[in-house]
């Protein structure tokens, strides 16, 4: 069990990455910056759900650096973790390139997101 501290940050983040995105929707012109925002803002989300997320963050990367095929990586969990985060870099090239895409992947994730939480803190949260 997490706790009150990383529960209170994630369900903060995930409010927020929903905020993020329905602002992208409304405001088409300000789309790009804030879908990739709605991105960071889910996986950190999924970061304080699981513990120190400077830590996760670190795990995550020398993961990724280790094995560039997240195919290969064992630990379930993990690998959920590196390919939300190559998720997180596709958006960052993909912002300028093609709205829709960007929007339907940035909305993939924070739906991933919620689940995390919602299973990780046993709270259910309301749209």
């Amino acid at each position: 069990m997490m706790d009150q501290y990383r529960k209170g940050w994630a369900l903060r983040y995930l409010r927020e990455a929903k905020a993020e995105l329905e602002a992208a929707r409304k405001m088409p012109y300000m789309a790009p910056s804030l879908i990739l925002e709605a991105a960071r803002k889910a996986r950190n989300a999924i970061y304080y759900s699981l513990g120190e997320p400077a830590f996760v963050e670190i795990v995550v990367r020398e993961t990724q650096e280790k094995t560039p095929q997240p195919q290969t990586i064992q630990d379930p969990v993990l690998k959920c973790l590196v390919e939300i985060e190559g998720m997180v870099q596709q958006l960052s090239q993909l912002e300028e390139l093609d709205g829709q895409r960007a929007m339907k992947t940035a909305d993939e994730l924070i739906q991933l997101a919620t689940d995390f939480v919602e299973t990780l803190t046993e709270e259910k949260l309301q749209d």
